[in-house]
This record gives structure tokens, C-alpha cells and sequence, in this order.
């Protein structure tokens, strides 16, 4: 690794509190973990302001890491669970309003001769803009199964509903989104 410190040394710096292995700590997983709090929230502004909270809660949960799993999977579960407890707080009635979405319209023209990674990237963009146009309620499910492998009965126990509503707004949420994408991407091919 060039002298750079294993991530095992990097974690026993944090437990000993020392900056330099926090800053590291922190760069490393600061891109991975903001793409999962954007998947929560459109601005992001809002979505930094959540990472920069969950990630000061995985410095005071670290001496709680047991080093065993992967250490990617911790922290990711502490910033989806970060940005679960900031929605919560802030539209706590929004998680069981199940309100349809509604994406803007967008001028996606392209000419015979733009490259395909141009395409790709537009393609992911339009998906990750319908799955920021869910419903809260449809979103936060979709997240928590699909990103972060939680299970129905996990969601159901983390957002406080039945595993049943579970299982619906994730199947809503796949008919939502599949609706979406095949009207952009119908303009596309």
C-alpha cells in the first residue's frame, strides 16, 4: 500500500483519538458514504450536513466495533441509520403518507454522435433523480432493501411499521420507478 496505514491502524488511531487517523478515516469513506445519504436527500447541503452527524457518531460508536464484518458495512449502516433518524425527526408523518411522485420534465436530446458513457451517465443520473422523487415513505424503503440489504423485518423494526407495509412500499416504490424510467428511456433509445 505504498507506507499508507492499514484501515485496521487507521481504526485503532481513531480509538485512541488522535486527529490524524480521524482525517484519514474520514477522507476514505467521505465520497462512499455521501453517495448513501444523497440516496436519502435531494440537497446536498443536507445530505453533508447528515454525513458530517453520522459520521461524528461512528467516531463514539468505534470502540463498539468488534472487528469482525466489514468495517464498510458498519459505517454505512450508522449513516443510512443517521439519515433515517433525520428524516424521522424532521417529517415524522411523511414515512406513512405514501404520496405519489412527480418528476420534472428535462430536455434530454442528443445528437447521433455523443458518446455512449455520455448516455450512461445520464441514464444513471435520471435513475438516481427518480429514486430522490419517491415518496418518503416509498424511498426510505427502497434505500434500506435495495442499498443497504436490510431485510423486510429490519425495515419494518428501524421505521416502526408492519413488515407488511414494508413489503408494499418497496413493491410501489419498484412500480413507481419502473414507470418513470421506461417513459425517459423510451426518449433515449
Amino acid at each position: 500500500m505504498n507506507g499508507e496505514p492499514k484501515i485496521t491502524e487507521i481504526i485503532e488511531g481513531c480509538r485512541a483519538n488522535k486527529r490524524v487517523a480521524q482525517e484519514q478515516l474520514y477522507k476514505m469513506y467521505f465520497g462512499k458514504m455521501l453517495s448513501v445519504c444523497l440516496r436519502y436527500f435531494k440537497d446536498r447541503d443536507t445530505a453533508q450536513e447528515v454525513l458530517q452527524e453520522g459520521f461524528i457518531k461512528v467516531f463514539d460508536k468505534l470502540q463498539s466495533y468488534d472487528n469482525t464484518g466489514s468495517f464498510d458495512g458498519w459505517i454505512r449502516r450508522i449513516v443510512a441509520n443517521t439519515a433515517i433518524d433525520t428524516i424521522r425527526k424532521s417529517k415524522r408523518d411523511h414515512l406513512y403518507v405514501e404520496n405519489d411522485w412527480q418528476l420534472g420534465e428535462t430536455n434530454d436530446d442528443f445528437s447521433e454522435g455523443q458518446e455512449l458513457s455520455q448516455l450512461l451517465e445520464l441514464k444513471s443520473e435520471i435513475a438516481m433523480k427518480a429514486i430522490q422523487s419517491l415518496s418518503p415513505a416509498y424511498k426510505m424503503v427502497f434505500n434500506l432493501f435495495v442499498f443497504e440489504n436490510y431485510s423486510h423485518k429490519e425495515i419494518a423494526a428501524e421505521l416502526d411499521i408492519s413488515e407488511g407495509t414494508s413489503k408494499s412500499n418497496f413493491a410501489k416504490a419498484k412500480q413507481n420507478l419502473q414507470k418513470i424510467l421506461t417513459q425517459k428511456f423510451v426518449n433515449l433509445d
